[in-house]
């Protein structure tokens, strides 16, 4: 027996039972469970020819739930208990929802609003820096301030923001600005 064939017996077979109840547990046609793993022995062994993995049981069991995904992409037809079966794994969805994009533009618009509230110069060095995302030297160069003063204008224009968009203080002006942008559709 060679040096991964003992690797594998000592640190992945020993999981035979666990795995084997991870699958039934989450497939849906119980005699394809044997199928399965012996598909995610196979991975594993493969795998560990390159590199052997840190953790082998959850590199093991990572392997069983990524089979199961691609097992049921690849069925023509999904059907619904099997959808909810992948919500069990835990595979997040990267869309946002329509939710997500009203808070996302809400939030831009009191961004928007917090920001015509800082001081002209401070709001001019957190643009730059933030936004921009140029260096504090080249802010002082641009602008003829030295850096410590950069410096300090970000630090203060970044705690008015975080008061504004945080707290429950809001901007005295954020109405009108808020119905501006929505006016111009700006943002």
């Amino acid at each position: 027996m060679n040096g991964l064939d003992l690797w594998f017996t000592n640190e992945i077979l020993i999981h035979e039972a666990a795995l084997t109840r991870f699958l039934k547990r989450n497939w849906n046609d119980v005699a394809e469970v044997a199928d399965l793993r012996q598909e995610t022995y196979a991975r594993a062994y493969d795998a560990a020819r390159k590199a052997l993995p840190l953790y082998p049981k959850s590199y093991l069991f990572g392997i069983a739930r990524n089979l199961m995904i691609d097992q049921l992409r690849q069925k023509k037809v999904v059907a619904i208990d099997a959808v909810a079966d992948l919500e069990a794994l835990h595979i997040a969805s990267d869309d946002p929802g329509p939710e997500r994009h009203y808070q996302g533009r809400q939030d831009l618009r009191r961004l928007h609003a917090a920001l015509d509230q800082l001081p002209p110069r401070c709001r001019e060095v957190v643009v730059l820096r933030k936004v921009e995302q140029l260096s504090q030297r080249e802010i002082a160069a641009r602008m003829g301030i030295s850096e410590n003063t950069v410096e300090h204008q970000v630090v203060k224009g970044m705690r008015l923001l975080a008061d504004t968009m945080f707290g429950h203080r809001m901007p005295a002006a954020e109405p009108d600005a808020e119905a501006a942008i929505e006016g111009e559709g700006a943002l």
